[in-house]
């Protein structure tokens, strides 16, 4: 079984993901925060088609593409309930369903904090897992909707995963997220995950995906002790200036 990955660059610092289940060639886009940047590299990718839209949670910038990409593809859109206050949706999943990508099983997980019903999408066989704004390389989503308990569960939940677990997050955010780190934790070798990240950044490159070992070996959040540490750490991170 192979999940083949692409991800582009979209809007400020979103990133487009389109997947493909190499069996099937059945494609699905995680999330469309701009539709024309995801046709444009499904004709890039030569993979010509997209069955499904799969939405982690409703906001605008992971939702304002589900219109046009229906109505130019015909394909089904899945998500949670919330999607619902901004774009159209076919099908509803929730924590516990599982989606089908061509042979390829996609486990969903309920994860809130950033918004209420934010879920993540994990095939455990490829050890790939598709985490919106819940878990950011060095980092997590803000608090829109949720409570600390709430994103601290979720964040537990996601490192319960085995460490092998690829993780393609949604914004390009590590740059900040790593001086936020070294501001917490003076450790060598934080510092040169940190000097890894800055440099990847002044070339340009994307540093998306990160592993499940990777955050729990740098990240703040995912190292919480506890959510009121956690609590702490989020709201420090919402006026750091670093």
């Amino acid at each position: 079984m192979t999940l083949d990955v692409r991800i582009f660059p979209c809007l400020n610092d979103n990133y487009g993901l389109l997947v493909r289940d190499a069996d099937t060639g059945t494609v699905a886009a995680i999330d469309t925060p701009d539709a024309a940047a995801i046709l444009d590299d499904l004709e890039r990718s030569g993979w010509g088609r997209l069955d499904l839209i799969l939405n982690t949670h409703w906001h605008p910038d992971h939702t304002q593409g589900n219109a046009r990409l229906k109505d130019e593809t015909g394909c089904e859109i899945v998500g949670p309930e919330e999607v619902r206050k901004a774009a159209p949706i076919d099908r509803i999943v929730a924590g516990g369903d599982t989606v089908m990508l061509g042979e390829t099983v996609l486990e969903v997980t309920h994860a809130p904090g950033h918004t209420l019903g934010h879920i993540v999408y994990r095939s455990a066989a490829d050890a790939q897992a598709f985490v919106g704004d819940v878990l950011f390389n060095l980092g997590c989503g803000r608090l829109f909707e949720g409570t600390p308990e709430q994103m601290h569960a979720s964040l537990q939940t996601l490192a319960a995963w085995p460490d092998e677990t690829v993780i393609w997050c949604a914004h390009e955010y590590t740059a900040a997220n790593a001086r936020f780190a070294l501001s917490l934790d003076d450790r060598p070798e934080m510092r040169a995950r940190a000097d890894e990240i800055f440099a990847m950044r002044e070339r340009g490159e994307a540093t998306v995906p990160t592993t499940i070992a990777a955050e729990k070996a740098f990240n703040p959040f995912v190292r919480a002790v506890d959510a009121a540490q956690f609590a702490a750490r989020r709201a420090a991170k919402d006026v750091f200036a670093g």
